[in-house]
C-alpha cells in the first residue's frame, strides 16, 4: 500500500501556489540547513533522515532515479520563502535522487513546533530530477511524523524555545492531518540531543499515477491556510504568526 497521500499544506515552495524553489540551479543537494548559494542558515539539533522508496507497481523493487523533495520548519517553526522576514531564504529545502537502493538521505535538524499542527516533514515525489519544474509532477505528496519522545527531547533546548509548551496542546489523535492513522508515516529514530538523530523511513509508492495532493491556498487567498509563522516568537510559541492546521 502506497504512504498515505497528505496535503503539500500552504508552504510547499514546489510552485504550486507560488514560490518555486524546484526552479533553483542548486536544490539538489544533501545539506539542507543553510539557503542554496549561500545566503541564511538556520541551527537546531541534527537529523539525518534516509527515506527507502519502494516501487509497489514493480514487486515492492527500489524506485531508482526518482526525485525526492524534502521541506519542512525551522526550530522556531518558520518556513522559509513564507515566514515573516525568511521570505528570501532557501533553508530546509532540497532535492536527492535515489540511488540504486532506491535511497536518498538529507542532512537537516529536527523541526520545530508550531501552533495548530503535530510536529512532521514533508515530503514530494517525482519519477525523475527533471519532472521538479513542474509540481503538476508529482507521484506521492505525505508528511512523516516527528516521533513525540524525539520531540520532547529536543524542544527542551534552547532554539527550541516555546515548542515543549506548545506541543503539550496537540495529540496525534487531535492533529488534523495525521488523526485517521499515522503508523505508515512514523519513522524509526536512533541518536540523541547530544549526538544528534538518524531518522528512517520506508516509502512505498506508485509511479505510475500522479497523486491527487495539492497545496493549500497562500494566505489572503480564501480557504484554509492562515499567516505563515514568523519571528521573533512570542511567549509559548514559535513563530509570531500561526501557521493553520492545514500546514
Amino acid at each position: 500500500m502506497e504512504l498515505p497521500t497528505e496535503t503539500a499544506g500552504p508552504y510547499p515552495g514546489d510552485g504550486s501556489n507560488g514560490p518555486d524553489v524546484l526552479e533553483e540551479s542548486g536544490i539538489e543537494r544533501r545539506d539542507l540547513t543553510s539557503s542554496i548559494e549561500g545566503g541564511g542558515s538556520v541551527t537546531g539539533t541534527p537529523m539525518t533522515l534516509t527515506m527507502n522508496l519502494i516501487d509497489i507497481s514493480n514487486n515492492n523493487a527500489p524506485l531508482t532515479g526518482a526525485a525526492v523533495y524534502v521541506w519542512h520548519c525551522s526550530p522556531q517553526g518558520e518556513y522559509s520563502m513564507y515566514s515573516d522576514g525568511v521570505t528570501g531564504e532557501t533553508w530546509l529545502r532540497g532535492v536527492q535522487v535515489t540511488d540504486s537502493n532506491g535511497q536518498v538521505s538529507f542532512d537537516s535538524l529536527v523541526p520545530g513546533y508550531y501552533t495548530g499542527r503535530w510536529p512532521h516533514i514533508h515530503c514530494e515525489v517525482f519519477t525523475s530530477i527533471d519532472d521538479i519544474t513542474d509540481a503538476t509532477n508529482n507521484v506521492l505528496i505525505s508528511q512523516i511524523v516527528v516521533p513525540e519522545d524525539v520531540a520532547r527531547a529536543v524542544y527542551e533546548q534552547s532554539e527550541y524555545n516555546g515548542s515543549t509548551r506548545n506541543l503539550d496542546r496537540i495529540t496525534l489523535e487531535t492533529d488534523n492531518v495525521f488523526s485517521d492513522g499515522w503508523d505508515a508515516q512514523t519513522p524509526s529514530v536512533t541518536g540523541s540531543v547530544v549526538d544528534g538523530y538518524a531518522v528512517s523511513i520506508d516509502v512505498p509508492v506508485d509511479p505510475t499515477t500522479k497523486s491527487q495532493a495539492a497545496a493549500a491556498p497562500m494566505p489572503g487567498q480564501g480557504g484554509l491556510g492562515g499567516e505563515p509563522p514568523a519571528g521573533p516568537p512570542p511567549d509559548g510559541s514559535p513563530g509570531a504568526a500561526q501557521a493553520s492546521e492545514s500546514a
